[in-house]
């Protein structure tokens, strides 16, 4: 098993509550937890833990050709094999969860085609800093993973520019660096330093199998059926 895959497996079935304790219990108090503002596109079933892998997009400054609309189709494809490209795509590896900086942009870098193609390659989630998603209706149908701070109609066209790829970003008020472990659900995002991954996990198991003893209790006391995330 990849070392990528050996993370993966730690983390797995924890909450992203669990991991904020965990990074407490190792000082990571006030780093990790990715703006609350940044949500999931839908719910439930929205855990997912993977591997950080990073893109970087800014504004693209123009200017914008007054084309006919025939020409403009053109400026089109040399705008998506020179300016807003992505080469990250042909990197992705099972267990990737894409992190991309798009400067906060209410853009469309995301859509119901491309992130259906970084799934057939192993992506198990998408984080934006900004828009960077629609086409949603689909989206949700084929559930694809997204945690972004909006969705957003715009094409990519004129309004962003590709920069680099597999480098340290931010999203949320936290830095993200390539091979970080991301864990998120329903409460958001949590980033844990690569370096602090093991330790982390550690304590988080420890907070979990803590709070799961005490609600299984209460379950029973209860009378409730027993569940996943009490046994």
């Amino acid at each position: 098993m990849s070392e990528n895959l050996e993370l993966i497996e730690m983390f797995k079935r924890l909450r992203v509550t669990d991991v904020r304790d965990g990074m407490d219990w190792m000082g990571y108090h006030h780093y990790g937890t990715v703006d609350y503002k940044i949500r999931p596109l839908f719910r439930p079933e929205t855990s997912i833990i993977g591997i950080a892998r990073t893109a970087r997009y800014v504004p693209y400054e123009g200017p914008v050709p007054a084309l006919p609309p025939d020409e403009y189709t053109e400026w089109v494809k040399m705008y998506y094999s020179k300016i807003c490209y992505d080469p990250w795509t042909n990197d992705i590896q099972p267990g990737d969860f894409m992190c991309l900086d798009i400067a906060g942009l209410d853009v469309g870098l995301l859509g119901s085609n491309n992130t259906l193609n970084c799934k057939k390659r192993g992506a198990v989630g998408f984080m934006t800093n900004g828009g960077g998603i629609r086409d949603t209706d689909e989206c949700i149908l084929q559930k694809i993973h997204v945690w972004s701070m909006h969705i957003s109609q715009p094409m990519d066209q004129a309004r962003i520019r590709y920069i680099d790829k597999d480098i340290p970003i931010a999203i949320g008020g936290v830095a993200i660096y390539p091979g970080d472990v991301i864990v998120a659900d329903g409460d958001g995002v949590i980033a844990v330093p690569r370096k602090a991954a093991k330790d982390v996990a550690k304590y988080a198991w420890q907070e979990a199998s803590a709070d799961k003893k005490s609600r299984k209790q209460l379950y029973i006391d209860l009378g409730m059926q027993l569940d996943d995330t009490v046994e």
